[in-house]
């Protein structure tokens, strides 16, 4: 079915499959909408999301974040995959937590090149960026949208696949050598802003709201 809503994924000739739209879903809403998404773009998605995870010793992929209602929407998309995944609490004085699954098609290791033009590319920087992507938290602060790591590949694949889709991105670069010289990122030009909203998007409860304020859903 589609949505009208700005947030949601795209297909290959430019319509929107339905999104994960709205502030706060509820489990049942949410579970509905993930089954109308093809599992391809939520694999994609969950690549994305591990850019900014990492494998434990006993082959299990974790993923952290301090915003806990992310990580349960992760557990839904693997759930509707078929996997098993946990959520905890890292430590017992820190406000951040980590989702844990047993997925095996999950590889930090994957290849984004080969997803430019695609709609499953999108849904992988939407988790890319889900994860570690930036935006103002102000909605009357100028609007950025920035994509920083220090797997310089990583970013590189990113931006291949943004300019893909006709979204103009500036070049990747070392804000500061001395600070960290492997730290490296890049902005999505402000001409290109309206349309990273539109098809890229976000599944993040936090930055899908930050969005939807600013194309006044």
């Amino acid at each position: 079915m589609a949505s009208d809503k700005p947030v949601g994924a795209v297909n290959q000739q430019g319509s929107r499959t339905r999104s994960l739209e709205g502030a706060i879903l509820t489990p049942q809403r949410l579970h509905a909408e993930l089954l109308a998404i093809d599992e391809t773009s939520l694999e994609a998605y969950l690549q994305g999301a591990l850019r900014d995870g990492t494998r434990s010793r006993s082959g299990t992929h974790r993923i952290g974040q301090s915003d806990r209602r992310w990580l349960e929407i992760l557990a839904a998309i693997l759930d509707v995959l078929g996997h098993r995944s946990w959520i905890y609490r890292e430590g017992r004085d820190r406000e951040y937590w980590v989702v844990e699954t047993t997925a095996p098609f999950l590889s930090t290791q994957f290849d984004a090149r080969p997803l430019a033009g695609s709609p499953q590319g999108l849904a992988y920087v939407r988790g890319y960026f889900d994860a570690d992507g930036g935006m103002p938290r102000n909605p009357d602060a100028r609007l950025y949208f920035q994509m920083s790591q220090k797997d310089r590949g990583s970013l590189e694949d990113v931006r291949g696949i943004l300019e893909s889709h006709g979204i103009s991105c500036g070049r990747i670069h070392n804000p500061s050598v001395r600070v960290d010289p492997r730290y490296w990122r890049f902005f999505v030009r402000t001409r290109s802003h309206e349309r990273f909203m539109s098809v890229v998007g976000s599944w993040h409860p936090r930055k899908r709201q930050q969005m939807n304020t600013r194309m006044k859903i």
